[in-house]
């Protein structure tokens, strides 16, 4: 898909994305998005899209670094209830507690004991937060290894996009098929009515954005709510100047 084509479609999803943050705020809901995928699949490119034009304090990213000596010591999902949404506030996790189904035990983090735990007790988890009134969604996105391989070699190159490879991924290119089992284990565990996975093409990262994004949008079908009014009247004098009482100037 060309970029412009791309940005035409996008522009009026991103006014509804904006009527989507005046209704959590106005009815005091909480929003969780989890994104998860293989590497370069696209997963900070539609969190971006997703995100750019909502306001700040409203909306957060979250992307967990492994966890610290002591978080290590925790509940698996301890650090992850911390970031949780408030009411009218969206969190959108790259990457998230799924670390335990994925490549914690992909690349042998975690014992296989530690891994069947997570897989019966993220059930149970993420009913606790629907039943809490958590409005919350799950994305996985795909991307094939040829696609996989084009844009580990792009990052390579890129000045720009070299700090998004790290020794696991490299190591994780070697468990392709490895990664796919764990996903299917992971499915067959954790896709429930309460809280279903959806799976998003994303080789076309483009095309990927604008269906997930679209998908998500039309989860919350009624979300129109008024647009506070607001009145510019006359400044009332000419437009002032800055000026600076010291010696210090703009540069």
């Amino acid at each position: 898909m060309s970029k412009s084509d791309y940005e035409d479609r996008l522009e009026p999803m991103q006014h509804e994305l904006n009527d989507v943050a005046r209704w959590l705020q106005h009815t005091g809901k909480r929003l969780v998005v989890i994104f998860e995928g293989r590497d370069t699949a696209g997963k900070g490119g539609v969190i971006a899209a997703l995100s750019e034009t909502l306001n700040p304090r409203q909306c957060r990213t979250v992307a967990l670094a492994k966890p610290s000596e002591r978080e290590a010591t925790q509940w698996y999902f301890q650090r992850y209830v911390t970031h949780l949404p408030a009411a009218g506030e969206m969190v959108f996790f790259d990457r998230s507690w799924y670390n335990r189904a994925g490549v914690e035990t992909v690349m042998g983090f975690c014992t296989p004991q530690q891994t069947q735990a997570f897989l019966k007790q993220a059930p149970v988890f993420e009913q606790q937060l629907v039943a809490d009134g958590l409005l919350l969604f799950k994305y996985w996105l795909t991307v094939d290894q040829e696609k996989q391989e084009e844009r580990f070699a792009e990052r390579l190159s890129d000045p720009l996009k070299r700090w998004k490879l790290s020794p696991i991924d490299l190591q994780a290119r070697e468990k392709y098929a490895q990664y796919g089992l764990a996903r299917d284990a992971m499915f067959q565990a954790t896709h429930q009515h309460e809280a279903p996975w959806v799976l998003v093409d994303f080789n076309d990262q483009r095309l990927g954005r604008l269906m997930l994004i679209r998908h998500l949008l039309d989860q919350i079908p009624e979300r129109q709510v008024p647009v506070p009014a607001f009145e510019f009247p006359p400044l009332g004098h000419a437009p002032l100047k800055e000026q600076f009482g010291t010696k210090l100037k703009p540069i």
